[in-house]
């Protein structure tokens, strides 16, 4: 029997969605029951298509546990907002930029790392919200690996939809309290406001960040040491994730979140492994495996809710015949022959 599945975010998960948002906190999952709210009602509108135009649409992925109640228990989640930073909204960031200073009068040389704002109007794809329930942390069935893993299989059954760049933003190292060093030493200097408060507002609203924040150059050596040591550095609790975006294809952009000072991670989508990974073919048969055939993600697109829904299950490649795809996997799906379906090995 299946025991795990993930499916989009539709209408009626939004306490469930909640209540697995308090682990993380992000700005792209906050732990705000209005916020939630508003983040399940975009998925579902951009899953069934009443979002028209792309570039405004927020996927979001939930990991269902099939084996807890009637209908299952949310214990995971990721995302994909299909465009971040358009007119109106930016992408806004800091460039992490290098600059020496020499003088030969006195022989002293100095070497600055040096912040500039950006703004993007025409921004890449975002994946974020990625968060699993810590019970479910370890075990053989790797829900970490295939609730982060869908999203990458998702973006190539429909490449038309998303960007050509891909960014992740990763969280840095916070206080227990959620404090930000580099927001105090900077951001509240010119806006008056916590890092939570800030942090808030500007899911929807970042007008006041272009409007207070300063122009041009900062000298990170004018910083406190504590924030310093924040620009760009990866927190503990998201360093595996750090470690599977340079594996496929991710790297460091040199840019980093104008708040905390995360670091941004970015990739070409024909540069990501496990979208080049991802097959699109027809569902053969069911099939009873053997331990070696392979086993992946496998997922369909349907018309009505939840429009999305991906198993972990051994498929076999039978040619012209499609995919066959293991029995109990194959009638959780109800998938018919000749089916178009999406496949994601996973090593």
């Amino acid at each position: 029997m299946i025991s795990f599945e993930i499916r989009a975010a539709v209408t009626g998960d939004e306490e469930q969605l909640l209540y697995v948002a308090r682990h993380l906190n992000s700005v792209n999952l906050p732990n705000n029951r209005d916020a939630i709210h508003e983040i399940v009602a975009e998925s579902h509108r951009s899953f069934s298509g009443a979002i028209q135009d792309p570039r405004l649409r927020q996927y979001v992925f939930v990991l269902v546990d099939l084996t807890k109640g009637d209908k299952g228990v949310i214990v995971g989640t990721s995302m994909i907002i299909a465009q971040l930073g358009r007119r109106g909204v930016p992408y806004i960031y800091f460039d992490v930029l290098d600059e020496e200073k020499y003088s030969a009068t006195i022989d002293k040389h100095f070497h600055h790392t040096v912040l500039r704002i950006g703004y993007s109007y025409n921004g890449p794809t975002e994946i974020g919200g990625l968060v699993l329930m810590p019970d479910y942390r370890q075990g053989p069935e790797r829900l970490g690996t295939m609730i982060s893993y869908v999203r990458f299989l998702y973006m190539a059954a429909r490449p038309d939809l998303f960007q050509e760049e891909i960014l992740a933003e990763l969280m840095p190292p916070l206080e227990p309290d959620g404090t930000s060093h580099l927001w105090e030493a900077l951001g509240r200097k010119f806006t008056d406001m916590s890092y939570a408060e800030a942090d808030l507002l500007s899911k929807k609203n970042k007008e006041f960040i272009k409007g207070l924040f300063p122009e041009g150059t900062i000298y990170a050596s004018l910083l406190p040491e504590d924030a310093q040591r924040l620009i760009g550095k990866v927190g503990s609790q998201t360093r595996g994730v750090e470690k599977l975006l340079r594996r496929i294809g991710f790297r460091y952009a040199h840019r980093v979140d104008p708040f905390d000072g995360g670091p941004h991670f970015t990739a070409r989508m024909d540069e990501i492994s496990l979208v080049s990974d991802t097959r699109r073919a027809k569902a053969g048969r069911p099939f009873a495996p053997s331990p070696s055939d392979p086993k992946g993600i496998v997922a369909l697109e349907r018309p009505d809710a939840p429009y999305f829904r991906a198993v972990a299950a051994h498929f076999r490649d039978e040619g012209e015949r499609g995919l066959a795809i293991a029995e109990d996997a194959w009638h959780h799906l109800a998938l018919e022959p000749r089916a178009p379906i999406c496949v994601l090995p996973m090593p």
